[in-house]
């Protein structure tokens, strides 16, 4: 089975810095696309930023031009460098990948979540 290990996690005071990283148990290139989730209490789970096997990324409007997601295919590792952190980014981050299984049909993995605290 596949299995996703996320770390990086941590408290940081608002303005600085954290990098998460998802080491995957097999090669990312198998999967169409691979991402971050994020999830605070009372709050609904949004995907964060995401990239493709292709290489285009997305992220939620909240966090452009502050976080950025990034890969070592050779590492079978994906990044996500978090700066000028804001309180409001506070939540479990979980990492996400994504196969093809059929064609049209997908299945999703999910890592155990990271702990992200930012004080202000």
């Amino acid at each position: 089975q596949v299995q996703l290990v996320e770390s990086g996690g941590g408290l940081v005071q608002a303005g600085g810095s954290l990098r998460l990283s998802c080491a995957a148990s097999r090669s990312i290139i198998s999967f169409n696309s691979m991402g971050w989730y994020r999830q605070a209490p009372g709050k609904q789970r949004e995907l964060v930023a995401s990239t493709t096997s292709g290489g285009s990324t997305n992220y939620v409007d909240s966090v452009k031009d502050r976080f950025t997601i990034s890969k070592d295919n050779a590492k079978n590792t994906v990044y996500l460098q978090m700066n000028s952190l804001k309180p409001e980014d506070t939540a479990v981050y979980y990492c996400n990948a994504r196969a093809a299984l059929i064609m049209g049909i997908t299945r999703d993995y999910w890592g155990q979540g990271t702990q992200v605290t930012v004080s202000s």
